[in-house]
C-alpha cells in the first residue's frame, strides 16, 4: 500500500485555541520545508468568525446567551462568515502546500469530501456552484426548498501554506445552527450525515471513528498525483 505524501494527526477532542495554536506549529513547520499534516479533531461547542463576518451580524442570539450556555466566540483568519464547531462534527485541517492554486485548493477538498461521503452511504453528496462546501440534494421545509449543507469550508493561505480546512457534520447537534444564519445563507439548512439517514430509513449508524477514516481514505486518493511543491519564497515571509 503506497503511504500518502502527508501525515494523519488524530487530536481527538480538542478545544478550538488549542487545535489552532497546533495549526500554527505546523504551518510554520510546512512553510519551512516540513512534511505536510492532516488534523483531525473535534471541538466542543464554538463560534468563529471568518474574514466576512462582518462583526458577528450572522449571530442572532446574544454574546450573553452564548456564554451561558458555554460556547465561546472568536474570529479567525480563514475565509467565510460565521460557522458553528461541536462534538460530532469532524474538523479537517489540511497543513498543505497550495501556492496559488487555491481554486484547485478548494475543489480537490471538495471532492475528497464528497467522496468520504459516497463512502459513508450518502452518493448525492455534491458541491453547490456559487458557493463553499458540500451539499446534499436539497429538501422542502413548509413550502420552501431549503439546500441541505452538511459540509463547510473556511480556508486561509498564508505564505503559500494553507490552514483552516473543513467541517463535517456526522452527528452534530444540528440545533446549535439555529443560533446563527450559517455561513450568512438564510436559504440554507445544515443537516448531517446521521439526519439523512435517519430521514432516509436506511437504518444505518455512523460514528465519527467511521467518518475519520472514510475522510482519511478519501484524502489520500484525491491527493495522490497533488503538485506538492513548494513556492521558494515561502520561507521568505511573500
Amino acid at each position: 500500500m503506497t503511504h500518502p505524501p502527508f501525515d494523519v494527526l488524530d487530536l481527538g477532542v480538542t478545544p478550538y485555541r488549542d487545535a489552532w495554536d497546533l495549526q500554527k506549529q505546523h504551518h510554520e513547520r510546512v512553510v519551512a520545508g516540513g512534511r505536510p499534516v492532516l488534523l483531525l479533531v473535534e471541538h466542543p461547542p464554538v463560534l468563529t468568525l471568518g474574514r466576512k463576518a462582518r462583526e458577528g451580524t450572522n449571530i442572532i442570539v446574544t454574546r450573553d446567551y452564548l456564554k451561558a450556555q458555554g460556547i465561546e466566540v472568536l474570529e479567525v483568519e480563514r475565509g467565510g462568515d460565521v460557522t458553528y464547531h461541536g462534538p460530532g462534527q469532524l474538523v479537517a485541517y489540511a497543513i498543505f502546500p497550495v501556492g496559488r492554486r487555491v481554486a484547485d485548493f478548494l475543489r480537490l477538498l471538495e471532492q475528497a469530501t464528497i467522496a468520504a461521503l459516497s463512502d459513508l452511504g450518502l452518493p448525492d453528496a455534491r458541491p453547490n456552484p456559487g458557493y463553499a462546501g458540500v451539499y446534499v440534494d436539497p429538501r422542502e421545509v413548509n413550502g420552501r426548498t431549503y439546500d441541505q449543507k452538511i459540509a463547510s469550508f473556511g480556508v486561509a493561505v498564508k505564505r503559500h501554506v494553507a490552514l483552516h480546512g473543513l467541517g463535517l457534520n456526522v452527528t452534530t447537534n444540528l440545533q446549535h445552527f439555529e443560533l446563527i444564519v450559517p455561513c450568512g445563507l438564510d436559504d440554507t439548512h445544515m443537516t448531517s450525515v446521521q439526519r439523512e439517514h435517519d430521514l432516509r430509513g436506511t437504518g444505518r449508524r455512523v460514528t465519527i471513528p467511521e467518518a475519520r477514516a472514510a475522510l482519511s481514505r478519501a484524502f489520500t486518493t484525491t491527493f495522490a498525483t497533488y503538485d506538492w511543491t513548494l513556492p521558494a519564497t515561502a520561507a521568505a515571509g511573500s
